[in-house]
């Protein structure tokens, strides 16, 4: 894992993951999720994105209130913008390391072949 931080020097393929999370808004801040610094760390490989979320997923202050709430639609948003358009495998993990959202495409899909396959 590479600890983010917003003036670190990163490589092409880290490069346009961050780009992509500027896009993912922070419900309780209303800012971007890595200014709001949600994002504490990352992982970038040709199949596999793993982020590291900046809150523990079993403590009490994040099982009550707003926070369940911004941190499941944080997870939502960023596996609807990586998994399978961008990487085959797609994981969110709190600060104590325990998975939080994980998508592994077990089948070898890509986007193109979901969004025209027929329901």
């Amino acid at each position: 894992m590479k600890v983010y931080s917003p003036d670190r020097e990163w490589s092409e393929h880290y490069k346009a993951v961050i780009e992509e999370l500027r896009k993912i808004t922070d419900p309780v801040t209303g800012g971007d999720i890595l200014d709001s610094g949600v994002v504490a760390g990352l992982e970038v490989t040709e199949d596999t994105l793993k982020i590291w979320l900046r809150f523990e997923s079993h403590a009490e202050y994040n099982i009550i209130g707003e926070s369940p709430i911004a941190y499941s639609k944080i997870i939502g948003d960023i596996m609807e913008r990586f998994a399978l358009v961008k990487f085959q495998n797609v994981y969110v993990y709190d600060l104590k390391n325990n998975p939080v959202g994980v998508f592994e495409n077990k089948k070898g899909y890509t986007a193109d072949d979901i969004s025209t396959e027929r329901v």
